[in-house]
């Protein structure tokens, strides 16, 4: 087995096993794309499986933590039961760490596989069906914002209006280019903006699609930075009724429920969980936003085979307000490779993830990990891959 990043002139081969592997159409488009690349496994000449990385970053205590998303992984069925996906996942891991993305999410179809090589789950991406009764009831604001469509000249301080809401939630990404396209954005059918004094205030994406009698409204993105921003575009959403059933909703901030006073405890919700990998213990921290904490220290033991430049005995210190992770200590605590994402990313506390046997030690030598990542509710990521 053969195992190298892939070129346009794979373009072909990896297109007809992922149309394969994924009943999908043919796909249109070159191979290669801005901000992402990718490695094929060769058997015999032949290429018997492919997995694509995207180039993201995630915000975590509100900075921007460099992230190899892994998509398209695909194996031939007439080489499957060959380690072919776990070859192409422990080379990923190299090349995630070479091109300085300490992180790795993915949103899994076999998660035993990606286990296996050190991902757990950690977030949700959540869509909430919304009946137009139900948001007829939400509160007008106080002060409602005059809306107006979006332009190409708003598209700068759109991906600012974004960012100014998504450094805040944990695990959402920054969408920086080239490997995302905030063009793209207008090509949307409804695209709102709420403009402000100083740039937005929100703003709103969604598409039109079928389903049911009257078809449904999809909406991408409802961002607002006040309270005001929030309902103005809610009421937006609202003024649907009687052309609309239902409109689907991504969350992209949790606060936006809030507002939903009319939703009973019971609603439909989809959710799309994603699994996170820390792919450089040391890189991931010192890119990663920390409160600020008294000076301490954990003695950590990583047990990671798939990733030996950062298991073993390290130490995690907080030090003048700054964290970092450095070689030595007692190993005091063990973190296995799939506790570091839930850890990292505030998912799980140290509780849980000893009681799912993904970490051991006195729990009085793991206060300060919790210390650390706190109360920051589920991640979230609001984009596919």
């Amino acid at each position: 087995m053969h195992i190298r990043e892939f070129t346009e002139d794979d373009r072909d081969a990896v297109f007809r096993l992922r149309r394969v592997a994924f009943n999908g159409t043919k796909p249109s488009g070159p191979l290669l794309r801005p901000g992402s690349h990718g490695l094929l496994a060769e058997i015999d000449g032949r290429v018997a499986g492919v997995l694509g990385i995207g180039s993201y970053a995630q915000f975590y205590g509100g900075a921007a933590v460099p992230m190899g998303g892994i998509g398209g992984v695909a194996v031939d069925g007439a080489y499957r039961g060959r380690g072919i996906a776990n070859a192409l996942l422990d080379a990923a891991l190299i090349t995630m760490r070479e091109h300085g993305q300490p992180l790795s999410v993915l949103y899994a179809t076999v998660p035993t596989l990606y286990r296996r090589r050190g991902w757990e789950r950690t977030g949700v991406l959540e869509w909430v069906e919304l009946p137009m009764d139900r948001l007829l009831t939400v509160a007008k604001p106080a002060e409602p914002i005059p809306s107006r469509p979006a332009e190409q000249s708003d598209l700068p301080a759109l991906h600012e209006c974004y960012l100014e809401v998504a450094r805040t939630i944990d695990g959402m990404a920054d969408r920086r280019p080239p490997r995302m396209d905030v063009d793209k954005v207008l090509e949307m059918d409804l695209v709102t903006v709420l403009p402000g004094p100083n740039g937005l205030r929100g703003y709103l994406t969604a598409t039109r699609e079928p389903g049911g009698d009257m078809g449904r409204l999809k909406v991408h993105d409802l961002i607002g930075v006040d309270v005001d921003a929030q309902l103005t575009l809610l009421a937006s959403l609202a003024s649907w009724a009687g052309t609309l059933e239902a409109v689907d909703l991504r969350i992209t901030d949790p606060a936006t429920l809030n507002f939903l006073g009319g939703t009973p405890l019971r609603y439909s919700v989809s959710t799309s969980t994603w699994m996170q990998r820390v792919v450089d213990l040391p890189a991931a921290v010192a890119a990663r936003g920390w409160p600020r904490l008294a000076n301490a220290a954990v003695d950590l033991e990583v047990v990671d085979d798939h990733a030996p430049w950062h298991a073993g005995l390290q130490r995690v210190v907080v030090e003048d307000g700054s964290v970092r992770v450095e070689p030595g200590g007692t190993g005091a605590v063990r973190l296995h490779a799939r506790a570091l994402g839930p850890w990292f990313s505030g998912a799980q506390n140290t509780h849980a993830l000893r009681r799912a046997g993904l970490l051991e030690g006195d729990p009085a030598d793991a206060v300060v990990l919790d210390q650390l990542t706190g109360a920051s509710g589920i991640p979230r990521l609001a984009d596919f891959f």
